[in-house]
């Protein structure tokens, strides 16, 4: 990802995902030949002295999609049975539930000024005292991005402590499946070791509370392809020895026999490959996985070698092509036992191999398994994509999970001749929401999503068939449904045989639109009249364009520049609006012509429009606040309330109220969160808590409440997939 906070690169890049601009400009609003006013209603005025309430506890789960993103380490505790761990590159870690088998998710604390922490770079688990869990959060190393933190669990993820690092760590970035580059000393569990991208290996001695860097260790930058360590491991209970690999194709592999306090390079091993994992056996040898390039794209060649102190090197790939080798797991029960993946063999698929010989001989289980993906039907039947997380249960040899671009595949006999999967990725969410609309009357919410298009949820409890195709989009930015006839929506997006497509039934079909606005139109913001009679595309890095013919043809918009996003009245059919660099246009003849009728607004807001009343719009101004108009932009209301607005949605009206409920992405008298208002915003009360705040949410700037449920809002994340809350 890559905006700030920037979304995913890979085979297929988040880099679409909608920022939230930031807010400038004066807070005034007026007629088009007037002086600049601003309005403060009396009550509003009385509402900026009052702090927001606190609601009865909210109930906070995901639209189920389960999995749709990369899951870049799997990671089993070797002491205690059923303990085992995920991590991933923008989502945050995850716990195994043995007994419920799925995911808890460890990380949904994280807020908005931490955002940078939800990617996970490393992972590492104590076999020595189980409770304890560390975490290597940073999800990159640009100058724009905070330095990485040590996340320090003593009771399995459930509370965490943190240590600032001095440098920055990058699970979003090239070579992020490679791993693990924390680990603790089996030895000495007070002891761990930490590789890291641009700044050498790091030492801690107290349970990762404090870091000194190793100066012995030969490597202190990004080596010769920038990502660093790769790896680090230690070998058996009771011994010195530790291997790190380096992503250098001179010298990648490096040996301590004094637990780290020297190290030297070890002889004889390959030249021109990146070390992506290494395993030591209790019997001492060392397996490793090698590739090309970083990955988990660009990858083109690789081999799998054993080493021996002293029997030297061996390569025991199981096959040769125009592919590498990234995921490994020895099984601790049976040491010649292992297994490896593919990285990179797109045709036929990636496959998984095994040896119970040590290398000697490999059984490819592709062909002969079984997959079940009806717990993730999108995923498929087919191996996956970005395999580089895998590992065997310590306990149960035939358990053995692996992770892919769309999340994870568990087998309970992989030790048998025919094996057995299924979908494993149950709990754990990773997609990046760039738009959700909840229609009334029809399904309960679709969304516009980053790498997955997105998907339309009929019942939040189950998993969705599939994603929404016909055209099937690799990255959809925009959705939109028409206010008086929701049956009647509209999407745009990347990636598709067309990038536009409509529906007439409330989006279980679609059409991709016929013609493009300008040769190589795709993604953008659409927004759809109330009735349904004409589109407005504005295109990325194009003036906007409509059509009255459900996209076969288009007219270039009059009276806005290029890049202006429009915004459909929800009651009047030929009323649309935009707010283009501090100026409100409105325009009466169904989206043809604009006007200009008020200026001086937040030059970065952004604007809605609420179902039911005409004229009735809300700008959320980021530092700038909340502001409303009950005249079709003509004149704008600031809430003094609300000193910071990212996003605002609307939902169904409290009991007894006559106005919709207000959900905003903000900040009220000086707390931050996600905030409910019965009132039309004179008083505000706030619906998540610190341990829900999926970090971006402001910047992703999704938010909308259900038409159909009173309470219900749903937030759309960069990384946790669709939250949606009920009042508990």
């Amino acid at each position: 990802m890559n905006i700030s906070p920037p979304t995913r690169t890979g085979s297929r890049r988040r880099g679409l995902h909608r920022r939230r601009r930031g807010a400038v400009a004066l807070l005034l609003a007026v007629p088009a030949a007037a002086v600049p006013y601003l309005l403060l209603t009396q009550d509003e005025s009385r509402a900026a002295k009052a702090r927001p309430s606190v609601a009865a506890p909210y109930k906070w789960r995901n639209a189920q999609v389960v999995g749709g993103g990369y899951v870049t380490g799997l990671v089993f505790n070797q002491r205690e049975r059923g303990l085992l761990y995920a991590r991933t590159d923008m989502g945050g870690a995850y716990r195994w539930d043995a007994r419920a088998e799925q995911w808890i998710p460890l990380t949904d604390w994280l807020g908005e000024k931490d955002w940078n922490l939800l990617g996970i770079d490393s992972l590492a688990t104590d076999p020595v005292d189980p409770d304890r869990l560390y975490l290597g959060a940073g999800t990159y190393t640009n100058d724009w991005a905070g330095n990485g933190a040590i996340l320090r669990s003593t009771d399995r993820g459930r509370t965490f402590q943190r240590t600032e690092l001095p440098f920055k760590l990058g699970a979003n970035e090239d070579g992020r499946g490679a791993g693990e580059r924390l680990v603790v000393d089996p030895s000495n569990h007070s002891n761990l070791l930490l590789g890291s991208r641009k700044n050498g290996l790091w030492r801690s001695t107290d349970y990762g509370a404090t870091w000194r860097r190793v100066e012995s260790f030969p490597v202190k930058d990004g080596a010769g392809s920038g990502a660093g360590i790769t790896f680090v491991t230690y070998g058996p209970k009771g011994g010195n020895t530790v291997y790190a690999g380096v992503a250098d194709r001179s010298t990648s592999l490096y040996r301590s026999t004094d637990g780290g306090a020297t190290w030297q390079a070890v002889a004889g091993q390959p030249k021109g490959q990146l070390p992506q994992h290494g395993v030591v056996t209790g019997d001492g040898t060392l397996y490793v996985t090698y590739t090309d390039n970083l990955g988990p794209n660009g990858v083109t060649g690789g081999s799998v070698r054993k080493y021996t102190p002293s029997g030297g090197w061996k390569d025991v790939s199981p096959s040769q092509g125009s592919y590498g080798f990234s995921g490994l797991a020895v099984d601790p029960r049976k040491p010649s036992t292992v297994m490896v993946t593919t990285l990179g063999r797109w045709y036929p698929e990636d496959e998984i191999y095994r040896t119970t010989d040590g290398g000697a001989t490999w059984k490819a289980l592709a062909d002969k398994s079984v997959r079940d993906a009806s717990g993730a039907p999108y995923a498929g039947t087919h191996t996956g994509h970005w395999m580089t997380a895998l590992a065997i249960d310590p306990f149960d040899s035939g358990h053995v999970l692996y992770g892919t671009g769309n999340g994870i595949w568990r087998s309970e006999d992989a030790d048998a001749g025919t094996s057995h999967w299924t979908a494993g990725a149950k709990g754990l969410e990773e997609t990046a929401i760039l738009d959700a609309i909840a229609p009334p009357g029809g399904a309960t919410v679709l969304t516009a999503m980053g790498d997955q298009g997105g998907f339309r949820h009929v019942d939040l409890t189950r998993v969705p068939s599939g994603r929404m195709k016909n055209p099937l989009m690799s990255n959809s930015t925009d959705i939109d449904h028409a206010a008086s006839k929701p049956s009647v929506m509209a999407r745009v997006g990347t990636g598709g045989a067309q990038d536009g497509a409509y529906s007439t039934d409330g989006g279980i079909t679609w059409r991709g639109f016929t013609a493009e606005p300008v040769a190589g139109a795709h993604s953008g913001r659409i927004a759809l009249a109330a009735d349904g009679s004409t589109l407005v595309w504005t295109q990325s890095g194009q003036s906007p364009y409509r059509s009255t013919d459900r996209g076969a043809t288009w007219s270039k918009v009059r009276g806005l520049s290029t890049g202006a996003e429009v915004v459909a009245d929800r009651s009047s059919a030929r009323t649309f609006y935009s707010l283009t660099g501090g100026t409100l246009h409105a325009s009466t003849d169904g989206g043809a012509t604009f006007t200009a009728r008020a200026t001086g607004l937040p030059a970065d807001g952004r604007l809605k429009a609420l179902p039911g009343r005409a004229g009735d719009l809300w700008i959320t101004g980021g530092g700038k606040g909340l502001l409303h108009s009950t005249d079709g932009g003509r004149t704008f209301t600031r809430l003094t309330s609300v000193t910071s607005a990212s996003a605002v949605g609307f939902g169904k009206a409290a009991p007894r109220a006559s106005y919709q409920t207000l959900y905003l992405i903000g900040t009220v008298n000086g707390v931050t969160g996600v905030f409910r208002s019965t009132d039309k915003g004179a008083t505000w009360t706030r619906v998540n808590d610190e341990t829900h705040q999926w970090g971006a949410i402001g910047s992703q700037g999704v938010v909308t409440g259900d038409p159909d449920t009173y309470g219900r809002v749903y937030i759309g994340t960069n990384g946790r997939g669709l939250q949606y809350g009920d009042p508990s």
